[in-house]
């Protein structure tokens, strides 16, 4: 029996699941999406964040504060 595919990492994630994935509150990453730190995108009324602007975001961090 061979295990079901993986599926995808996503490429883009909600507000809240953004927020809850660097471990800061909503409030604190729509200042840094203001700021221009974190990449959004709009489907609609839906906000979504990319995750690699999320790992950018921590890599820039890293380290600085």
């Amino acid at each position: 029996m061979t295990a079901p595919p993986a599926s995808p990492d996503p490429i883009c994630v909600r507000v809240n699941d953004a927020a809850r994935m660097i471990g800061i509150g909503r409030t604190k990453l729509y200042e840094l999406i203001a700021a221009g730190e974190v990449e959004t995108i709009k489907f609609g009324n839906a906000t979504r964040i990319t995750t690699a602007s999320l790992h950018d975001l921590v890599r820039r961090r890293c380290g600085t504060e």
